[in-house]
Parts: C-alpha cells; sequence; structure tokens
C-alpha cells in the first residue's frame, strides 16, 4: 500500500522507533502502528492527524496517500507498481518509464474510411 511506503519512509526520516510513533498516537499500540507500516491496517482520520504531527508532515499529505490507497479504480498490481515506482531513486524512475513506454501496445490503426457514395439524380 502507499500509505504503508510512505510512513515507513516518513518514521525512517524522522528517526522514530515504532515504539515512539505508539507513544504518540491515540489509541494506537505498536501492533497497530507495525500493521500500518506493513500495510496490513490503515490507521483512522484522528490517527492520521496525530501521525501527521509526529512525522512533521501535513495532514493532507497522509489523507492523499489514504485516498490514493482506497482508489478503487486500481487494481492491487498497480498500487505495488506505484509504491515500488515511488520507492526508487530519479534516475531509475525514468529507466522504469521508459521500460514501460516501450511495453505499452501500439495504438489500432483507425478504421477504413467509408467510400461516400455519390447520389444519383434523375432528370425529368
Amino acid at each position: 500500500m502507499m500509505l504503508a511506503s510512505t510512513l515507513q519512509r516518513l518514521t525512517k526520516a524522522s528517526g522514530l522507533s515504532v515504539a515512539d510513533l505508539a507513544t504518540a498516537i491515540p489509541k494506537a499500540g505498536i501492533q497497530t502502528v507495525n500493521a500500518w507500516l506493513r500495510g496490513d491496517k490503515l490507521p483512522g482520520y484522528d490517527q492520521i492527524e496525530a501521525l501527521a504531527r509526529t512525522l512533521g508532515v501535513p495532514a493532507g499529505a497522509l489523507l492523499g496517500e489514504l485516498a490514493a490507497s482506497l482508489d478503487p479504480t486500481r487494481t492491487r498490481g498497480e498500487h505495488e507498481l506505484l509504491a515500488c515506482y515511488r520507492s526508487l531513486d530519479s534516475r531509475r524512475q525514468g529507466a522504469l518509464l521508459e521500460i514501460a513506454r516501450c511495453l505499452r501496445p501500439a495504438p489500432a490503426p483507425p478504421p477504413p474510411r467509408k467510400r461516400a457514395r455519390k447520389s444519383r439524380t434523375t432528370k425529368d
């Protein structure tokens, strides 16, 4: 899940431990925080706000990640691909995009045009 990978990166960058997060978040124990980091569970709205404060990021950023995680139009594979892409440095992201562009199927040719029929008019 995207939110899980974002939380993992932010936790690592902040230098906080799972226990530190669990202490700072209401109604969250160490097992719950670990489940968020694994992507097994999602935090609630109040917990998102507390996570954002603790990690020093805007709550909107985490809410956006949460909304994207719940996007019903994306398949699990799309979520995994996006999470992998986001974990790469910019050079590798560019290389991955080039590969993806090469794998894209060629566009279908346009359908053949019908010839316009000439209307015949009869003279009286």
